[in-house]
């Protein structure tokens, strides 16, 4: 009977113990010497950041539900809920068009921009040579460049060989696009890559490319994967280079939203929006959750 009580006091100072610890991303430990206006700071930094993401993020929240109006126009107050511009959507042939050609310039790109990206990396990692520095300014020089000068310069290039208004020319831009992406993150995880493994690989008979399939790729893959997601929403979201070098049988997704944005405005729009929305999002999650994992 006299343990009872010893039992529950020591789990009620247990639980007081580690209170402290729960809140502690709230209420922030100050050091002795924190001034008041030093903790004032500290907040109004913090009140700053949420302040922004808020700002970022109402565009968002406040064109989902409009995809779900019942109205024909973009406006608050809705006079109530449908799924009827989701039905257009699907219905709709140039919608279906625009998806269709969405995925297959993306995962096409995105294919061509892994590998070349890939063994870009690798290549650049395993030796030194003089003009590396330049070499690498030009390859993440799509990234930099404004993306109008990009677009003009592949309209003016492709127009003289006949690969403008064409599927390959739009993949191969977007794959040039990509790939910068691919090489930055490949990059990244080769910082951390044992070159001992490759030399220890090749010294017991495997040649090159069983090195690096089985040993030097499955210690990248984290980052293979993570420049590829990143390629893959930079040609599903690009809608600039589409402008000058698709023609009508090449419009994508982002072109279509143009185009309807301009010429004329509906809650198909906001339907659009919100799906690609939830399907970027996703494809973040599923970034964040492999660099949870590479860590």
């Amino acid at each position: 009977m006299r343990t009872t009580p010893a039992v529950a006091l020591g789990s009620d100072t247990h639980n007081v113990a580690i209170a402290p610890r729960r809140f502690a991303g709230i209420r922030p430990d100050f050091p002795a010497y924190a001034t008041p206006l030093d903790k004032l700071g500290w907040w109004a930094l913090r009140l700053l950041c949420v302040a922004l993401l808020v700002f970022l993020l109402l565009p968002i929240l406040v064109i989902v539900p409009l995809s779900f109006s019942a109205s024909s126009f973009l406006a608050y107050p809705m006079p109530g809920w449908s799924l009827q511009w989701y039905r257009e959507l699907f219905n709709a042939p140039e919608w279906v068009r625009a998806a269709q050609n969405s995925f297959i310039v993306a995962p096409a790109a995105t294919l061509i921009a892994t590998v070349l990206g890939t063994l870009t990396a690798v290549g650049l990692a395993r030796v030194n040579f003089p003009g590396k520095g330049l070499l690498m300014s030009v390859l993440i020089a799509p990234m930099v460049v404004p993306i109008v000068v990009v677009g003009v310069a592949c309209y003016l290039f492709f127009a003289r060989i006949g690969l403008a208004d064409s599927y390959i020319g739009l993949i191969i831009v977007h794959a040039a696009l990509g790939a910068p992406f691919v090489v930055t993150t490949v990059l990244a995880t080769l910082q951390g890559y044992n070159q001992n493994l490759t030399r220890a690989s090749l010294s017991l008979g495997a040649g090159q490319l069983e090195t690096f399939r089985r040993i030097t790729l499955p210690v990248i893959a984290p980052g293979v994967i993570s420049g590829a997601l990143f390629a893959f929403a930079t040609s599903f979201d690009e809608v600039v280079v589409t402008l000058f070098i698709a023609g009508p049988s090449q419009v994508t997704l982002p072109r279509q939203m143009f185009t309807g944005i301009r010429e004329n405005i509906n809650p198909t729009i906001a339907a659009v929006a919100t799906l690609l929305t939830i399907f970027t999002t996703g494809l973040m999650l599923a970034l964040e959750w492999l660099r949870a994992r590479r860590a």
